[in-house]
């Protein structure tokens, strides 16, 4: 149905900026709502942001709000995730994520996503 692809990790210090993004395959990209999440060791995946199939709807983690832009361009079959201001604490591998169906509040929910990328690594450094 749709292959997913994160890059754009990479190493940057505290106050620095990475824009993450995930590339699909398949012929019905712009049917999916797209997701980020999140995972840091030893600890479980946490929703970042998420983006309905037309763009018009956006939600992002209290913990990343100001901070953090998800975007999409159904033309290139991409999503973004422009990260800002990055902290120790988004140290972590960057999912990207898509789910067919409504864009509803379980767009917050891992389980309600139906494929995966293999994860991008983003460290801040102090």
């Amino acid at each position: 149905q749709v292959q997913l692809v994160e890059s754009g990790g990479g190493l940057v210090q505290a106050g620095g900026s990475l824009r993450l993004s995930c590339a699909a395959s398949g012929r019905t990209f712009s049917s999916y709502n797209m997701g980020w999440f999140r995972q840091a060791p030893g600890k479980e995946r946490e929703f970042v942001a998420a983006i309905s199939w037309s763009g018009g709807s956006t939600h992002y983690a209290d913990s990343v709000k100001r901070r953090v832009t998800i975007s999409r361009d159904n033309a290139k079959k991409t999503v973004y995730l422009q990260m800002n201001s990055l902290k120790p604490e988004d140290t972590a591998v960057y999912y990207c994520g898509a789910r067919g169906g409504y864009y509803s509040p379980s767009y917050r929910l891992e389980a309600s996503y139906d494929y995966w990328g293999q994860g991008t690594q983003v460290t801040v450094s102090s």
